[in-house]
């Protein structure tokens, strides 16, 4: 069931099992200035190229591009036919968000901080599946690092805590809670023994329970929390979450957004928490949230909720942060270059998905950094 509820200011959202869509009134203004790629040292000639690539299917299935720089919005192209209003659906970009949101969320003293024990929010849902008494000292950090002790894995069929396996299931929060602790075979590194002390294990389920956190310590809806602090300060005014069938937003995946609120997102990150002269989120929260806290692979660390990762050919290689989602939807900020890059896709669920987005950044957006 879809739902469309019109806002104007803060919010009131009764929720139930589909989709909830807000919608307010469009400002004039977004808050984005517009600039040649040009004036920024960028080469208008091979982001063109980018282009010309794109619509001749060399890349399957990429619906939009923006990239802004110094604060300016310099390239939007949509390649799919759809207006720039479009919702995209980034898939699980949308656990950036809740990171983003948790942030917040200790900004306002409203949670104690990241080792608050996760147990303590639901003394409603205590496990009576797999009691453990590890259990109880499983801290929101380990959620927002995809590093908990339960045994979650998004990445194989066979996990208990698979995300398929969650969609079967009523209550996420419960299905979470109610996994069992993991093991660690012989051929496979202990939490010890790794960078950071933790392990990687993708787990939706964890993410989706981190909403049931922020509902409860907020005493209100994610979508109503989200919009007085995060999409309302913003001037984000459409979007539609996803609601489980206890009525909570699922804040595992499924949000949509405009390309250009997105990109909005990635600038407030770039600019250490500010929009439009407005401090949204904490510089403290934003530094700590995108130091790497636990590895991935050789190539790849992971913060709150955010990826880290090298891009680029040759001499031209850049660290970024970003958000990421099935498809190879991106939202990467390169702090420096003061680049913020939304590529958004539909190319769910194939082989080479985030690969393709990944050559988009490296061998044609930041091959068009001129030099000084």
């Amino acid at each position: 069931m879809r739902r469309t509820l019109i806002l104007i200011v803060p919010l009131l959202i009764i929720l139930s099992a589909g989709a909830v869509e807000i919608t307010a009134a469009e400002p004039a203004d977004d808050g984005w200035k517009n600039a040649d790629p040009g004036d920024v040292g960028l080469s208008g000639a091979r982001l063109q190229a980018m282009g010309e690539a794109i619509r001749s299917d060399k890349f399957h299935k990429i619906t939009s591009i923006l990239i802004a720089r110094s604060g300016m919005l310099v390239y939007e192209e949509y390649f799919d036919g759809s207006p720039d209003s479009s919702l995209r659906d980034t898939r699980s970009a949308t656990k950036t968000v809740t990171g983003i949101l948790i942030g917040i969320a200790l900004d306002r003293g409203l949670i104690p901080g990241v080792k608050a024990p996760v147990m303590d929010f639901f003394p409603d849902k205590r496990p009576v599946k797999n009691p453990d008494p590890r259990k109880e000292k499983i801290t929101i950090e380990d959620f927002l690092t995809m590093s908990s002790l339960l045994e979650c894995d998004d990445w194989n069929q066979f996990s208990r805590g698979n995300e398929e396996r969650l969609y079967l299931i009523e209550d996420y929060v419960k299905f979470t809670l109610d996994l069992p602790v993991k093991g660690f075979p012989a051929w496979t590194a202990k939490p010890e023994d790794s960078p950071y002390g933790r392990v990687f294990s993708y787990c939706t389920a964890g993410v989706a329970t981190l909403g049931g956190i922020l509902a409860r310590a907020a005493d209100m809806s994610v979508p109503e929390f989200c919009n007085r602090n995060l999409f309302g300060p913003l001037g984000i005014r459409r979007c539609t979450w996803q609601i489980t069938p206890t009525g909570l937003a699922m804040t595992g995946g499924g949000l949509r957004l405009q390309s250009r609120d997105l990109l909005k997102l990635g600038q407030l990150y770039q600019d250490s928490g500010v929009w439009a002269g407005r401090q949204v989120i904490s510089e403290t929260w934003i530094k700590t949230s995108t130091k790497p806290h636990v590895r991935v692979d050789d190539e790849t660390g992971y913060g709150y909720l955010l990826w880290l990762k090298t891009f680029g050919t040759g001499d031209k290689k850049y660290a970024a942060f970003y958000m990421s989602g099935n498809g190879g939807n991106k939202v990467a900020v390169f702090p420096g270059l003061d680049l913020v890059v939304v590529i958004t896709s539909t190319n769910f669920n194939t082989s080479g998905m985030h690969e393709q987005t990944d050559r988009l950044l490296s061998e044609y957006i930041l091959d068009a950094i001129e030099p000084d």
